[in-house]
């Protein structure tokens, strides 16, 4: 053990058997084969992308070839090993991928706080946020909604974007 985080690893021997499978609770990454039963594991990829479900994968084959490599990266595969590879390879893949989608969790869940906030603000904070992502100063805001500009700072304030992001104009863009 490296003293770094545990890691579960969990295998299925088809398409359908992953599908009825929970969802894992943290960083993933899938490992397919080119060829699995019933389904070829580049039609898999092209479903999950359809469905949205994004996770890191990595490929690996004995029959695989340009075009099908190919296709593969353009579907958002990390890696499409042949077979044999040795096991380094795979396992650097698989650390690349987990970090890759351990950056994507944290990036969620960080835009899913925004979103909370956001949706919590009333319509005249949402107006001057708005404005303030723009770049506009406060006497500006105040000209166009016709308020005064001692309540566009209160409204700032209440929007408390420091706190929330450090910088305003970035932290709503998204």
């Amino acid at each position: 053990m490296d003293g770094g985080p545990a890691r579960t690893m969990r295998t299925t021997a088809s398409v359908p058997e992953f599908l009825k499978s929970e969802s894992p609770n943290g960083p993933t990454c899938l490992v397919l084969d080119v060829r699995l039963p019933g389904q070829s594991g580049l039609d898999f990829q092209g479903k999950l992308v359809g469905a949205n479900v994004q996770m890191p994968i990595i490929f690996i084959t004995a029959h695989g070839d340009i075009p099908m490599s190919v296709q593969a990266m353009k579907g958002g595969a990390i890696e499409f090993l042949t077979k044999p590879y040795r096991d380094q390879v795979l396992i650097d893949a698989i650390h690349v991928g987990l970090a890759r989608d351990r950056v994507r969790l944290e990036n969620e869940k960080e835009l899913d706080t925004f979103r909370a906030h956001f949706e919590s603000l009333s319509a005249r904070e949402r107006e001057i946020m708005a404005q303030v992502v723009q770049g506009r100063l406060s006497r500006q805001i105040a000209h166009d909604i016709g308020i005064s500009e001692n309540t566009v700072h209160v409204h700032r304030r209440n929007l408390n974007f420091e706190a929330r992001a450090g910088n305003p104009r970035t932290a709503w863009r998204a």
